[in-house]
């Protein structure tokens, strides 16, 4: 039985995610880790494992997903708390004619201090409070408050629980004031006057003379029964009349509460928000107002619910395992915000914090995808041929079909042993798989030099490098001149200190180094003796951005910076 509890209980989404601009590891592994948490908790587990990406699926990466009928992973651009990830109150809208006592019921049965008035669709018309209310019993002394506010009928036989003997139900009292019949008849006629509404008692001589002044209703009290004379007068003169069971001082105290809501309600510029809008935006809003509640409208702009401030001192931040990254600068927006459980990857320590312990798996291995593969055997979990085929791509990619010098002997094990599960041959597949990834011909600058770019932190200052792989050279020759002129702008745009960007020949296993910034040809002289003309640097043997150009750069300006 406590089984079968658990499983009904609502799951925590945890996004599996790699880095922005996503490589075929940082997709590849982003699925399958997400596969291999789902097999390892069970279906009873707590968890619900999304992969996500946090960029654009690149040529090469869509190939392997075609290839093995996976789709892409869902695009999460920020992981920032939003409005749907509250506990949101929804409390139903209500009708804008519904009377004041109503509204107090219904706030008092459902423990709520605001109501949203909507229309039949769910459009919001209005909000009131228990404040609003207050203020239309305890400020109002206007005795023609009931009909300026055009109160229903039906209102105010529902609020004093009474029947209408003479008149329509449905229609609603617009005129005159409200006044209470305690005079003898020959006076009465000089305080009323037409359209007025009269509570009086049993006295025939008193509903006459209300009559005959021309009240547009009297209201009858203790259920005294009215003769047919004085309803066949009514008729004729207009006059409804309403009998109630309730003495004259309860009548005169309740009248006022069977006025609609939308007399009293707050309308027009009203504060809302959307389910997709982030919390730490509506913060500061809800924090310049005094409203207690605040409605909440869905993506078509249809009433839900309401939030609190203290909805927001309870919420809780998204769940988060990141792959293949461990830099801030690399992670989807708003990571700092987020409850991060843990952390796969194969490159340098970064400048990631986390508020809690996580576990934090970091190996010297040329794939994120190969760290998976051996969880996979650590847990004795079958691995299926499309998880097999993506970790195989994702080695074969990052470390350039085994060409890196980042690949390490478990790579080739891995990349070998999955591609038998997954029915492929590794170097043929290899070449289908970069030769897609290679059409670039079409793409604009931008397209190519984001495809695989990423950002680091190294001494107070952000570089930003980039990277493309091909086995044609003379693709790679017409791509050096087209996006030469863009990186010069961008780099500049985007603030960085330096900018690089890799054109691999995966073949010749070379790089042609583009760079732009400050003293970038003495920077490169230093870290690879190597020599920049027009922007360019020549660099034989060089393919690997991680462990042959990082460690380089950080090295030269490590020393930099020690000398200034």
């Amino acid at each position: 039985m406590e089984e079968k509890v658990k499983s009904k209980q609502k799951k925590r989404t945890v996004c599996v995610i790699g880095h922005k601009n996503p490589d075929t590891d940082s997709i590849c592994s982003a699925i399958s880790y997400a596969y291999l948490k789902s097999q390892i908790d069970g279906p009873n587990g707590p968890y619900k494992y999304v992969p996500c990406r946090a960029g654009n699926v690149s040529a090469e990466t869509q190939y392997v997903l075609d290839y093995f009928d996976i789709p892409q992973p869902l695009y999460l651009e920020n992981i920032g708390t939003r409005v749907k990830d509250l506990e949101i109150r929804k409390t139903a809208g209500v009708d804008a004619k519904i009377s004041v006592k109503n509204a107090w019921n219904k706030m008092r049965s459902e423990n709520v201090n605001t109501l949203a008035i909507t229309d039949k669709d769910q459009n919001l018309a209005g909000l009131i409070t228990i404040n609003d209310i207050a203020k239309s019993y305890m400020d109002e002394n206007d005795s023609a408050i009931v009909s300026v506010a055009k109160t229903p009928y039906r209102n105010i036989l529902e609020t004093l629980e009474g029947e209408m003997v003479v008149g329509d139900p449905d229609a609603n009292f617009e005129q005159g004031k409200v006044i209470i019949a305690a005079a003898n008849p020959d006076v009465m006629e000089n305080y009323i006057d037409p359209h007025d509404m009269v509570i009086l008692g049993n006295r025939y001589e008193s509903q006459l003379m209300a009559i005959l002044a021309g009240a547009g209703c009297i209201v009858v009290c203790l259920g005294a029964p009215v003769s047919k004379t004085i309803q066949h007068m009514a008729k004729e003169k207009g006059t409804a009349i309403i009998v109630t069971p309730q003495d004259t001082y309860t009548v005169a105290r309740l009248i006022n509460q069977a006025m609609p809501i939308d007399f009293f309600m707050k309308s027009g510029e009203l504060t809302t928000f959307r389910l997709t809008d982030f919390t730490d935006q509506i913060r500061e809003v809800m924090s310049k107002k005094r409203y207690r509640d605040f409605p909440i409208l869905d993506k078509k702009g249809a009433y839900i619910g309401t939030i609190s401030r203290r909805n927001l001192l309870d919420a809780r931040k998204r769940a988060l395992i990141l792959v293949d990254h461990n830099e801030i600068s690399q992670a989807v927006d708003n990571v700092e915000n987020a409850e991060i459980l843990e952390i796969l990857d194969h490159h340098k320590i970064g400048t990631l914090q986390t508020i809690n312990p996580v576990y934090f798996r970091n190996q010297p291995v040329g794939c994120t995808a190969t760290i998976i593969y051996q969880i996979f055997q650590e847990k004795q979990i079958e691995i299926p041929r499309q998880i097999a085929g993506l970790l195989t791509s994702a080695i074969l990619s990052d470390t350039l079909v085994f060409r890196s010098p980042t690949c390490t002997e478990l790579d080739r094990i891995a990349a070998r042993t999955m591609g038998r599960i997954a029915g492929i041959e590794p170097e043929n597949y290899a070449r289908d798989m970069f030769a897609a990834g290679s059409k670039l011909k079409n793409k604009t600058p931008e397209e190519i030099f984001y495809t695989d770019f990423k950002t680091f932190d190294i001494d107070e200052q952000t570089i930003g490098i980039g990277q493309i792989t091909s086995m044609s050279q003379n693709e790679l020759d017409d791509i050096l001149v087209r996006i030469s002129p863009f990186i010069e702008e961008e780099y500049q745009a985007r603030g960085l200190s330096l900018a690089f960007f890799m054109l691999t020949n995966i073949i010749d296993e070379s790089t042609t180094m583009l760079c732009y910034g400050k003293n970038v040809s003495e920077i490169i002289g230093m870290a690879f003796k190597a020599v920049v003309s027009d922007h360019a640097a020549a660099l034989p043997g060089v393919v690997s951005r991680k462990k042959q150009v990082v460690p380089s750069l950080m090295q030269v300006l490590s020393k930099e910076s020690e000398m200034g």
